[in-house]
């Protein structure tokens, strides 16, 4: 799949998620063979006042290139002249989000609040295109009350974005409930540029569903790759073989959560690093005999020994 002239090496991409697909977990999800991995959100205005842990987001490795930078905000001028900024750096992308549905952030009128006004949306995204050196797509959901995510697609596609993504919810329904696939199905047939699917991929037969009953030309995993970067090995390798490869094992499992806690550790130090493995943990252990005793051992833990330690008796 080509995004403008850039080729996606897969169908299958890591969706944008604050606290958790930060540069380390990125790399990782990068390894298994995610084509395309996004940062977390990044608020323009926080960039505009030069935040320092906001900077800190826009770190993007070499290896996990294609990659794209999200942007979230409801000013033209802000988003278009942070876009000029960041495009000049090492991204491949623009993405603008859109679908967010989080309070904090759609009280301020950001992320799904814009699906309220397809103007201010066209108004955005035809300014960041105008400013941006990189390719520019948009993430969107159905709606925010009432699904009008057609007209809002369009309305993106004739600002000149580059691709889109759906989430089949509102955001009056966050995560709850089933994704609306048939909304990314009509989407798909009206628009000319890429439209990437969001909503309901939890194994790599759901993603082969997807592509096949909305003609999407990717998935996007978010949730589902929580803990479980092996989804997009296994869904890769099943969207291009119709092999479905067995689940990771313990050791495997763990072997993963000792790189990804030391590579926090470096990026982060140990202190930061050990307290925001914890979120990752939960997730990572779930399938595991006896994980919520486990759980609650590992977030006691203040250092990568003793979390080695609570890990290997899992061996044992």
């Amino acid at each position: 799949m080509k995004i403008d002239k850039i080729e996606i090496p897969n169908k299958v991409i890591l969706a944008p998620m604050a606290g958790i697909t930060d540069l380390p977990y990125r790399k990782i999800c990068k390894t298994f063979g995610a084509g395309l991995v996004v940062t977390e959100m990044i608020s323009a205005k926080a960039l505009l006042y030069e935040n320092v842990k906001t900077c800190l987001l826009l770190q993007i490795d070499d290896c996990e290139f294609p990659a794209a930078t999200q942007l979230f905000g409801s000013d033209p001028e802000i988003l278009g002249a942070m876009a000029k900024q960041v495009s000049e750096g090492a991204t491949n992308f623009i993405d603008l989000n859109m679908g967010c549905p989080a309070p904090k952030i759609t009280k301020n009128g950001e992320g799904s609040a814009l699906m309220q006004n397809p103007e201010l949306i066209y108004r955005i995204v035809q300014k960041v295109v105008e400013c941006s050196k990189k390719p520019v797509t948009v993430k969107i959901r159905k709606g925010y009350e009432e699904n009008n995510a057609l007209e809002v697609a369009l309305a993106i596609e004739a600002a000149k974005a580059s691709a889109i993504t759906i989430h089949g919810r509102t955001r009056d329904q966050f995560y709850s409930g089933k994704a609306d696939w048939d909304i990314i199905r009509k989407v798909k047939s009206k628009l000319s540029i890429p439209v990437i699917g969001n909503g309901d991929i939890r194994t790599p037969i759901d993603a082969e569903k997807m592509l096949a009953e909305t003609g999407c030309d990717a998935v996007m995993i978010g949730r589902a790759a929580m803990g479980n970067p092996w989804i997009f090995k296994r869904t890769v390798n099943y969207l291009e073989t119709g092999e479905l490869l067995s689940e990771p094992s313990i050791s495997e499992r763990i072997d993963v959560i000792l790189k990804h806690a030391k590579d926090l550790i470096k990026f982060k130090g140990e202190y930061i690093g050990i307290r925001e493995m914890r979120a990752h943990l939960s997730c990572y252990i779930k399938a595991l005999p006896n994980a919520a005793k486990l759980r609650c051992k590992l977030n006691k833990t203040t250092s990568l020994a003793e979390m080695q330690v609570e890990l290997n008796k899992l061996l044992e």
